[in-house]
C-alpha cells in the first residue's frame, strides 16, 4: 500500500481537507494519506470544519500534527502546500507542491473555492496513479 502525506505548516486547512478528500476517494486497500504540519496550529480552522461539512467530510475531532520521522515513516509521495521554506524534507518520497492560499481567516467562498480546488487536485493524483 502507499503511504501519502499532504503537509503544509499549521496542519490546519489546506493538508487536513487533501487528506480527507484522498482517503474518501483512494481505494484503501491501494493507498492512504495522513496529513501534518511543520509547526501545528491547535485545532483545525473553523472555516475549513464548515466547508467541509458542506461536502459530507466531518472533520471533527481531527487534530493537527506534527510531521515527525516517525509519521514520515514509509512515506511514498509527500505533497506540500505552499509552505514555502517551512515544507518540509523527507527523504526517498516523491514530492510535488501544490501552491494554495491558506484558508484561515478568508471568508467561506474563498474557503470554498480553496477546497475545491484540493479535491480536483485529489482526484487527479488518484486517478494518474490508478489508486481509485
Amino acid at each position: 500500500m502507499t503511504k501519502v502525506v499532504f503537509a503544509c505548516v499549521h496542519n490546519a486547512g489546506r493538508s487536513q481537507m487533501a487528506a480527507a478528500f484522498f482517503n474518501a476517494l483512494a481505494a484503501p486497500a491501494k493507498a492512504r494519506a495522513i496529513s501534518a504540519g511543520t509547526a501545528p496550529g491547535p485545532r483545525v480552522h473553523p472555516e475549513v470544519f464548515h466547508a467541509m461539512r458542506e461536502v459530507g467530510i466531518d472533520l471533527a475531532g481531527v487534530t493537527p500534527q506534527p510531521l515527525t520521522p516517525e509519521r514520515a515513516q514509509g512515506t511514498s509521495f509527500l505533497i506540500t502546500m505552499g509552505c514555502g521554506d517551512q515544507c518540509p524534507f523527507i527523504p526517498g518520497a516523491r514530492t510535488d507542491d501544490w501552491p494554495l492560499p491558506d484558508p484561515k481567516g478568508r471568508p467561506i467562498e474563498d474557503v470554498r473555492a480553496i477546497r475545491d480546488d484540493i479535491r480536483a487536485r485529489v482526484e487527479a493524483l488518484i486517478a494518474a496513479n490508478g489508486w481509485g
